[in-house]
């Protein structure tokens, strides 16, 4: 019983040096690409993002030999090559940074505080984000909109969590209109994305898990002939179909 008590005890402790491991890894990462992305702002949007490619992929390549955290992906043949809207399942903040390899380039509606994160949020507001204030209403769906009719023009990918936070494991929470609307107005393709990250890492949790994530791509929601509501209807019971099979 010793013995087990000190198994359980030392599996404990690598977690937490582990996870430890990768949030000193993280965090200088960013401290030092931060810095770089700002001074090249002024440089066209593909050098910007090329740039922070460089992060995403150390970071997702530091998660999985420190942590031993990696992810298996099915579906990646339902990418067309046309650019559209990602929706996608928002658990914790692995999927922020996993999308950004597994998508084209691609930009993130989110709240607009989180550009006032010191170096993140700095390095953040250089990739053109479409950052709202979710307090305002109407003025943030139009800003969802006009703002994202303009990055699709642009051969951006958009991704939208659409229910607007992160959730826990096996909870759900109502998908907001933003994304279906920003699709019927804009006629852009909608590819779903579901996953269990939160499983491994979860919602502002500082430990993170050994494991694979399991990450689903479903088949492109065409606009066609379907109004806004519609378009999120099916978004979500494909989203949430797929979450009770992985979750």
């Amino acid at each position: 019983m010793m013995q087990q008590d000190s198994s359980y005890q030392n599996n404990n402790w690598l977690l937490y040096i582990r996870s430890m491991l990768f949030l000193f890894g993280m965090t200088t990462s960013t401290v030092v690409i931060a810095p770089i992305m700002i001074m090249a702002f002024p440089l066209p949007f593909d050098t910007r993002y090329s740039i922070a490619q460089i992060w995403v992929k150390f970071n997702l390549w530091f998660l999985k030999s420190v942590c031993h955290l990696d992810h298996a992906i099915q579906g990646l043949d339902n990418i067309p090559e046309e650019n559209g809207i990602i929706f996608c399942k928002h658990q914790s903040a692995w999927e922020t940074i996993a999308l950004q390899a597994i998508f084209p380039t691609q930009v993130f509606i989110l709240k607009r505080e989180l550009l006032w994160l010191p170096f993140f949020g700095w390095a953040m507001a250089t990739c053109d984000p479409i950052a709202i204030d979710r307090k305002a209403g109407k003025a943030a769906l139009r800003q969802v909109v006009e703002q994202g009719i303009e990055r699709l023009k642009n051969k951006r990918w958009v991704v939208i969590f659409p229910e607007g936070t992160r959730v826990a494991p096996g909870e759900k929470r109502k998908y907001g209109a933003g994304g279906g609307i920003l699709a019927h107005k804009a006629n852009a393709v909608v590819i779903p994305v579901a996953h269990n990250a939160g499983k491994y890492w979860g919602k502002y949790s500082f430990l993170k898990f050994p494991g694979t994530i399991q990450v689903r791509i479903g088949q492109p929601i065409y606009p066609d002939n379907l109004k806004a509501q519609q378009i999120n209807e099916k978004a979500k019971n494909w989203i949430e179909r797929q979450m009770s099979e992985i979750s």
